[in-house]
């Protein structure tokens, strides 16, 4: 046997195996799906993700029963030049979220407003359409005003395309274990005129990849009210 044509087979041989090995991991990257810093939590003194959300504007009634347009609202439209709370939650018609997590905040909203906060938001991996038929079915107040964005309490953000969870470093994916596909680990933050984060709460301190619980313990109106209240002097000192 050819000494030359033995080695060269053993090249292809480690070649072949190298490239297996290459698909099959960046096979197993595909399914994952999550980059490494989708699943990285900002924290207090970080800044937001700057991102474009698609967003339905309330029209003129036109006789139909979904007088919207779209339009397109980013970081800057809701947060900037104002002091705002936001809590994230894995979906829009799911338990904790329906039974607790938005009933919650929307009880203590004008509360939350007397301790010096301009606005309340609840951030879901939904489209728009789903968030404003949660918002209904939970009972919301909603503002008909042309040029509204959705409700008089809580505002509902849509982050369909989960840009902003990805920003936050709060994606979680849950395929195998309840088959939602990705959506936001459940936190709540504070964040000042500047976008930066002053406070933030998140479940077990990072998101857990197809989580068999589902926590919820720290991101909850009570803890954040109880935050507001804790530096009420502070920031009215500030004003």
């Amino acid at each position: 046997i050819d000494p030359t044509t033995t080695k060269m087979t053993m090249m292809m041989k480690t070649l072949v195996t190298l490239f297996l090995a290459t698909l099959c991991t960046a096979t197993a990257e595909a399914k994952g799906g999550l980059e490494k810093a989708w699943t990285k939590p900002k924290k207090d003194g970080d800044k937001v993700p700057t991102v474009t959300f698609k967003t339905r504007e309330r029209i003129p009634d036109d006789g139909t029963d979904n007088p919207f347009d779209w339009k397109d609202l980013t970081s800057e439209d809701y947060f900037k030049g104002k002091r705002t709370v936001i809590f994230a939650l894995p979906g829009a018609f799911t338990p904790t979220c329906s039974t607790s997590h938005l009933p919650g905040y929307n009880d203590l909203y004008y509360e939350m407003q007397s301790l010096g906060v301009d606005e309340v938001y609840c951030l879901s991996v939904n489209d728009a359409f789903v968030m404003r038929q949660w918002g209904l079915h939970q009972g919301l107040d909603e503002d008909k005003t042309p040029g509204s964005l959705g409700f008089t309490t809580v505002k509902l953000i849509p982050d369909g395309a989960a840009l902003f969870t990805r920003g936050m470093g709060m994606s979680t994916l849950w395929d195998t274990e309840r088959g939602f596909g990705e959506r936001t680990w459940r936190y709540s933050m504070v964040i000042g005129p500047d976008m930066t984060i002053e406070k933030i709460f998140v479940e077990g301190g990072s998101p857990t990849q197809n989580s068999g619980p589902d926590p919820f313990e720290v991101a909850d109106a009570d803890t954040m009210l109880a935050y507001l209240k804790s530096t009420a002097a502070e920031k009215k000192e500030e004003l």
